[in-house]
């Protein structure tokens, strides 16, 4: 059976048909949460405490799954295994003395004899499948070692990706969510949302929020975007949390000129800066306990891993303690544009000067 994507899996589930096994994976992390949920739902209902049992894939005991798989339902008609982010490239935490290849084996082994009554879930949220597109088909197609699983789950469930929806699918998307909040919005600026966000399904559906509880039952119109949503350039924010890193003077308030073009929106200027030096001071203390980018990603729940690379980047070329110190700038910064005193562009100058001083 080939890919299947989620509107089909949806429709399956809406007329009861359920598998045995899925794989679910893809760059749109929330789609695959919530494509997750609703299997889950359509499996067990309600009774979730006694019918799922959750598994987290790098600490994956294949006798463990095997023993559960073969239970039988308790209060509902199936019983349903979610296993989250066994990585075929890395299966163990700890790798020592092991092969990937000898432990990957034995859980192909073991989905292959899943009863009629469980229900197998794997899904990938908290690290990246190497990918390339079949240009015949338009589809992506796993590269590494995960698609072992994935081509079981097409043969005898269903696999299925998640992938990052188009600007014009975001922005029906949009016009759905807003108009089922009681407000209204054209086509072409639930686009020029969509674009803001850079397509970041989280940050579409806050902003939706915001923009509904001001515009009511009236209209979202360009006007209120503008006024209300932040362009996000992160680019530019990664620009200057390296430039203050390596002590770059002109490439940081370069960086912060850019930014400061956004002359309605220099609060949220303030929170997109301190969000790059908390990825990085994250970055730098997963470092120093011997945590990797995938735990990062997991642990705090990025949807995008470029961000978690960037971070690891970016602070080593910066201590903990220099970290913190930054973080502590941009806090007392904060306080002081809440406070509504001074200019804001000269209040992020200082702040970026203060930055700059500090030393490793």
């Amino acid at each position: 059976m080939p890919q299947t994507d989620p509107k089909t899996i949806k429709a399956q589930l809406r007329k009861g048909e359920l598998k045995n096994l899925y794989y679910i994976y893809g760059k749109n992390v929330p789609e695959v949460e919530k494509l997750t949920k609703q299997i889950i739902t359509a499996a067990v209902g309600d009774n979730e405490e006694f019918a799922l049992n959750k598994l987290e894939g790098r600490y994956l005991d294949t006798s463990e799954l095997y023993d559960m798989m073969q239970m039988m339902p308790m209060m509902s008609d199936h019983n349903c295994i979610l296993i989250n982010d066994y990585n075929c490239e890395k299966p163990r935490e700890n790798m020592a003395g092991l092969k990937a290849e000898d432990l990957n084996k034995k859980l192909v082994d073991v989905l292959k004899d899943i009863p009629q009554y469980t229900v197998v879930i794997i899904n990938v949220t908290g690290f990246e499948i190497s990918v390339k597109t079949d240009f015949k088909t338009g589809k992506n197609i796993i590269k590494d070692k995960n698609k072992k699983l994935y081509d079981l789950a097409a043969k005898i469930g269903e696999a299925v990706e998640c992938p990052i929806k188009t600007v014009a699918e975001l922005a029906k998307d949009i016009a759905a969510s807003v108009s089922a909040r009681g407000s209204l919005i054209s086509l072409d600026n639930a686009r020029e949302l969509a674009e803001m966000c850079q397509s970041d399904t989280l940050t579409i559906k806050n902003e939706i929020d915001k923009l509904c509880a001001y515009a009511g039952s009236g209209e979202i119109t360009s006007d209120i975007i503008h006024n209300l949503v932040h362009r996000h350039s992160d680019v530019t924010f990664f620009k200057l949390a390296d430039a203050v890193a390596v002590f770059n003077k002109r490439a940081a308030f370069d960086a912060l000129d850019e930014l400061m073009q956004d002359k309605d929106n220099r609060g949220a200027v303030l929170a997109n800066i301190t969000a790059s030096f908390i990825d990085m001071y994250r970055a730098s203390c997963a470092r120093k306990c011997g945590k990797q980018i995938p735990d990062v990603k997991a642990d705090f729940a990025y949807v995008w891993e470029f961000k978690v690379k960037n971070a690891f980047r970016d602070s080593s070329r910066m201590s903990i303690r220099r970290l913190r110190e930054c973080v502590k700038i941009l806090r007392d910064t904060n306080i002081t544009l809440n406070s509504g005193g001074g200019d804001e562009k000269t209040i992020l100058e200082q702040t970026v000067t203060k930055m700059l001083m500090t030393k490793n």
